[in-house]
């Protein structure tokens, strides 16, 4: 059974989700800041948070906010971390993959997560111990214990262009014997396919805690494995991440690590 902060983030990515589609049809009149080169953010980004915000604040006033486009506000060690709009490029283009993520940490382990796609109408849950759901169906990631098959996602440095010959290192060496790649735009949402199994794999470098705190919870309540790129447990704090299940977890660190720049293994 969802818990009561589960359906609080529900109805708050879906409020997010209303904006979203609201304005999908007019995105050439959408205002769009370049917050640092490469990085944009548009108008739609700020009031779905502000939609995001507005709910969490009224059901939990003492838990800590972390925005992608607000920043911080509140002190506490149970943080909300939201993202209004994972995939913004995509959006402004009128391409069809970005959803909205929230998760919720308490003293830095993630415990509930929610990842909304509006476009399809698919709502991600997790609470810790509870296991993941895609609209209310259980999810589970693959069972694909080796690279030989498998179809993996991730995502270009384009924060980040100086790790950009060790990622097409890494993703070289993963093609050796992996069946493919997808390279979709929107970390939250392939983490969520992960969960789902729909995907069997995915690494990036450079991810901010609101692309990938619900994502991560997601893969592990759906039974699967997230670490950095030297195989380190837990959320990173680079943003150098990697997801599947176990197996092919350990197999993508083998081959990741060995590409690997120092920078991108400490």
């Amino acid at each position: 059974m969802p818990r009561p902060a589960v359906n609080v983030a529900v109805r708050a990515a879906r409020a997010a989700g209303a904006v979203i589609l609201r304005y999908l049809n007019r995105v050439d009149s959408i205002k769009v800041e370049e917050k640092a080169r490469l990085d944009f953010a548009s108008e739609v980004d700020r009031l779905a948070e502000a939609e995001i915000v507005r709910e969490l604040r009224r059901a939990f006033p003492d838990h800590a906010i972390v925005g992608e486009e607000s920043g911080a506000s509140g002190k506490s060690d149970k943080v909300w971390v939201v993202d209004p709009l994972d995939g913004t490029h995509n959006y402004l283009r009128g391409f069809p993959h970005f959803c909205v993520s929230i998760g919720f940490l308490d003293h830095g382990d993630p415990v509930h997560g929610v990842i909304y796609d509006p476009l399809r109408d698919e709502l991600y849950t997790a609470s810790r111990g509870d296991g993941a759901f895609l609209n209310d169906r259980r999810i589970r990631v693959s069972k694909r214990e080796h690279l030989a098959g498998a179809l993996l996602c991730t995502g270009f440095p384009f924060r980040q262009r100086q790790h950009l010959d060790a990622q097409l290192g890494m993703t070289r060496a993963l093609l050796q014997d992996a069946e493919d790649f997808r390279r979709t735009g929107s970390a939250a949402l392939d983490l969520a396919y992960v969960a789902a199994g729909r995907l069997d794999g995915f690494f990036e470098i450079g991810l901010k805690p609101w692309d990938m705190t619900a994502g991560c919870l997601l893969v592990r309540e759906a039974g699967g494995h997230y670490c950095d790129f030297a195989g380190r447990d837990g959320i990173p704090q680079s943003g150098n991440l990697v997801a599947g299940n176990h197996h092919l977890v350990a197999a993508m660190v083998k081959a990741i690590s060995a590409q690997a720049t120092p920078a991108l293994l400490a």
